[in-house]
């Protein structure tokens, strides 16, 4: 790889990153409106499809257009032989206005209508299903191909009519049309036979071979969170899905909307004995009945919707103690939690807190089996970047397909990616950009313990940069950051905002 570190015998090789495509590649100078900031981004279950929610409220649906080379099993076999890395192409399919801004007049609150998650559902009879969600309210849209459908064969001259039944000229002035017995009114440019039509024949609809994608909201799930919702998540059973806000988790199914189930509950009876706060959840990517969710005090528990209806209690509780003597003003500030995901398999969670990701062990609640450095290097700022807010950005994390690599944002644009795998030393810093590999980081040279030797134990990786600033020597931008990322779910590609990366 071009930043000069090699990895171990037996360790697997950093990827080579590179630039695929923009979305909505705009002219030098131009600067990005606020409408137009991307919010959310999530790939489906197949990653042919790319969905991206904005701060305008609108959801934009890409899809994959290069194809795989099906010309024969021989090729395929001599492809495994020899892997070439196929170029990911997206291109845009369409877009809807999902949430418009509305106004809360019993709590005098404005609700914007920005795009906080987006999920997709289970795709049947060739339309495709996915959930959105703003502060308060989540809609759950149907996207589907439709023919294009045309009114013909009318009583009038074929000449004078359009395809939809309108009548060429009925748009001049009212003086110059003629009007007939049952109330009706014709243009002057079209003759009524004198002896009447010789038969009635009512309009045909006709099928063309044009088709317009359609998007149709199916069910609109609210009045369920007095708090900001800040996730949504679909069940592994295609049926049920999950919604939080700061307090509450309540638990829906797809097709009832106004009801759901308080699942988990933090509310205190007195708000003033209030500690802590609901940062994010998701379900088990295979089990139907477990979930786990964050909180702003660093900690991850799972639960089993088995256990009781009302889960009060955790099956287990997944936090790192803090050392003694390191508590600061800040310290629960950055410890806090700002978005987790389950790995394919279910056995890992990925979470992100502002310093750091950490990777935990569902098998194992004494500690993370791998924590990476992002922001240690930002330690020394922290009261800057409380006085600007920018300690309070919550930026997400993900996890590839095959559970090898971990990937997040920071600022300047730059996003951050780590194997974790057996003997990976990868640590690669990017930028969403046409040139990510620009700003790259030195990685260490010295081969960390894998992941399978630990027993409880830490496993750090060294790939920060600890300078305060960029591999140029630059100052770190703390106004551009990238908060949303997402992770295909079979290939090594990632969608950063606008941009889109392949390895």
């Amino acid at each position: 790889m071009s930043n000069g570190a090699v990895a171990p015998i037996g360790g697997p090789q950093p990827l080579d990153w590179k630039f695929s495509q923009v979305f909505g590649e705009r002219t030098a100078g131009e600067e990005v409106q606020e409408v137009d900031i991307i919010s959310a981004i999530e790939f489906d279950r197949t990653g042919d499809h790319l969905a991206t929610g904005d701060r305008g409220g609108r959801v934009v649906l890409f899809e994959r257009t290069d194809t795989r080379d099906n010309a024969g099993q021989r090729i395929d076999l001599e492809k495994l032989d020899n892997p070439m890395n196929r170029h990911p192409e997206f291109r845009y399919k369409t877009e809807f206005q999902s949430h418009e801004p509305e106004f809360d007049y019993l709590k005098s609150l404005e609700i914007e209508e920005k795009i906080n998650k987006i999920r997709w559902c289970q795709s049947a009879n060739g339309g495709l299903f996915l959930l959105s969600s703003n502060d308060k309210t989540i809609k759950f849209w149907k996207v589907q191909e439709k023919q294009v459908k045309k009114v013909g064969d009318m009583n009038v001259d074929s000449t004078k009519a359009m395809g939809n039944g309108s009548i060429v000229g009925s748009s001049i002035s009212t003086s110059s049309k003629q009007y007939i017995e049952n109330g009706g009114c014709i243009s002057s440019d079209f003759s009524f036979p004198t002896a009447g039509f010789p038969s009635l024949r009512l309009p045909v609809v006709t099928s063309s071979i044009e088709t317009n994608l359609m998007a149709r909201c199916r069910r609109i799930y609210a009045h369920a969170h007095d708090y900001h919702i800040n996730s949504i998540s679909i069940n592994s059973d295609g049926e049920t899905f999950i919604s939080a806000d700061d307090l509450r988790i309540n638990l829906w199914n797809l097709e009832i909307s106004n009801q759901s189930f308080n699942i988990v509950d933090v509310k205190p009876a007195n708000m003033e004995d209030l500690t802590e706060v609901i940062t994010s959840a998701e379900f088990h990517p295979k089990h139907c009945n477990m979930l786990a969710y964050s909180s702003s005090k660093g900690s991850v528990r799972l639960i089993d919707m088995r256990q009781s209806a009302l889960c009060d209690s955790h099956s287990k509780l997944f936090a790192e103690q803090v050392a003694p003597g390191t508590r600061s003003f800040f310290t629960e500030i950055i410890a806090s939690i700002s978005d987790i995901k389950f790995a394919k398999d279910g056995r890992h969670i990925l979470s992100r807190d502002y310093m750091t990701l950490k990777l935990w062990d569902i098998n194992m609640d004494s500690g993370p089996v791998a924590t990476f450095q992002i922001h240690e290097h930002l330690r020394p700022k922290l009261c800057d970047l409380y006085e600007n807010d920018s300690i309070f950005d919550k930026f997400e994390c993900c996890l590839s397909g095959d559970g090898l690599r971990v990937a997040t944002g920071s600022y300047s644009n730059l996003f951050r990616v780590f194997g974790y795998s057996d003997g990976s030393i990868e640590a690669t810093t990017l930028e969403a950009s046409k040139n990510p590999m620009r700003r790259q980081c030195q990685m260490p040279s010295r081969p960390l313990r894998p992941l399978g030797s630990l027993s409880g134990v830490v496993r750090r990786v060294k790939g920060a940069d600890n300078s305060g600033v960029d591999a140029n020597g630059n100052t770190f931008d703390f106004t551009t950051k990238l908060l949303h990322l997402a992770w295909h779910p079979t290939e090594n590609s990632l969608a950063c905002d606008y941009f889109m990366y392949y390895a």
